[in-house]
């Protein structure tokens, strides 16, 4: 009986391993915060250093980029790992960050940010569990732009989305023979035929990609300089490179596109800093994968209460706004006027004793 129990562990060990291959593996991510070499908000990371966070970690880490706390329930070996990325003083957060989801791409994590400023890689751990919950922040402002042109070229809204894309990247774009050039820095030049949906496709995403930038940068300009500033949550999904892959499989316009990309996420985190003044974290994920984001599935643009009501004050007439302004100009006028008037006849008042003032005392 005792030679058997052996057997039995072994058999059981077995049929742990067995089961322990057969299960689904969590989905792992390449991922790296990205911060401006002028005004850092992230620790430099050693060579030798490898970090792999939770999709939880991540968002906490994200929610503190923002300016709000750490979920409480985060234990202590996640908070170390967010000591280990993130600078300790809790009064200097940037309180905006753009993310830039590559999904089901082979590229590295390197080839799509070595442009882009100073990078802390890490690995994300089972990113294919549900978003988290950054959307319930009331003072948190989320763009969200994945709208796209439509694959099929020819329209005049397209072709101006295509002509601006162009002329950010530095190329051309053919419109009789539906080509788009864009140079590389290696001297050659990738040409999409737009005809083809995976050319096409590729092209929409550096569009939604620019549109998303430009969109960030306008609601920032639109409030700034109130009383509040919110946190500010900028998130693009960009899938151009999987078309390429699918098409392709492992042509060289895969590694063309990806160059390009690495160009397009290099100009954008340049205009961000600009327009943030330099306040501003990145956020890039690579995945091999289709996964799950930090951010689920939200209106375009997510707006707390205070701001919908700053929005809805700036859209009033501009009649309204004239009459407000006469009626608060003449109360001033009148409330200075009385003052003055009050003041000149304190200073004037006879230094005999009032019967009113004095009304108790016995006058001589």
């Amino acid at each position: 009986m005792a030679r058997r129990v052996p057997a039995i562990l072994l058999l059981f060990s077995a049929l742990l391993l067995s089961l322990a291959s057969a299960a689904p593996q969590a989905q792992e991510a390449s991922a790296a915060f990205v911060d401006a070499a002028s005004r850092r908000y992230l620790r430099d990371q050693q060579h030798d250093q490898a970090t792999s966070m939770s999709l939880e970690e991540v968002s906490a880490a994200v929610s503190v980029l923002l300016g709000f706390a750490p979920p409480p329930f985060l234990p202590a070996h996640s908070s170390s790992k967010l000591n280990q990325v993130l600078l300790p003083n809790p009064f200097d957060r940037p309180r905006a960050v753009f993310l830039l989801q590559i999904d089901e791409s082979h590229a590295s994590i390197e080839s799509i940010t070595s442009g882009a400023g100073s990078i802390f890689k890490t690995t994300i751990e089972g990113l294919s569990n549900s978003a988290t919950g950054l959307t319930d922040k009331d003072d948190l402002v989320i763009v969200h732009s994945d709208e796209s042109p439509a694959v099929d070229s020819g329209s005049d809204y397209v072709d101006s989305e295509l002509i601006d894309l162009a002329n950010w990247l530095g190329g051309s774009y053919e419109k009789v023979d539906s080509k788009l050039n864009i140079p590389l820095e290696s001297g050659n030049t990738l040409t999409l035929l737009l005809a083809k949906e995976a050319d096409m496709e590729f092209a929409s995403s550096l569009i939604s990609l620019r549109k998303t930038i430009k969109k960030g940068i306008q609601v920032h300009e639109d409030f700034s300089g109130g009383v509040m500033s919110p946190a500010e949550l900028l998130v693009c999904h960009f899938i151009g490179i999987k078309a390429l892959e699918e098409e392709y499989g492992s042509a060289e316009i895969v590694k063309q596109g990806t160059d390009v990309v690495r160009t397009a996420v290099a100009k954008a985190f340049d205009l961000l800093r600009g327009a943030y003044n330099g306040e501003i974290v990145g956020l890039v994920i690579s995945t091999k994968e289709a996964s799950a984001s930090l951010v689920g599935p939200a209106s375009s643009l997510h707006i707390s209460r205070w701001l919908e009501e700053k929005s809805q004050t700036n859209t009033t007439g501009s009649s309204e706004i004239l009459v407000r302004k006469s009626l608060a100009w003449i109360t001033g006028i009148i409330l200075l006027v009385s003052t003055l008037i009050g003041v000149c006849l304190l200073m004037n008042m006879p230094l005999t004793r009032d019967t009113l003032l004095y009304s108790n005392v016995k006058i001589d």
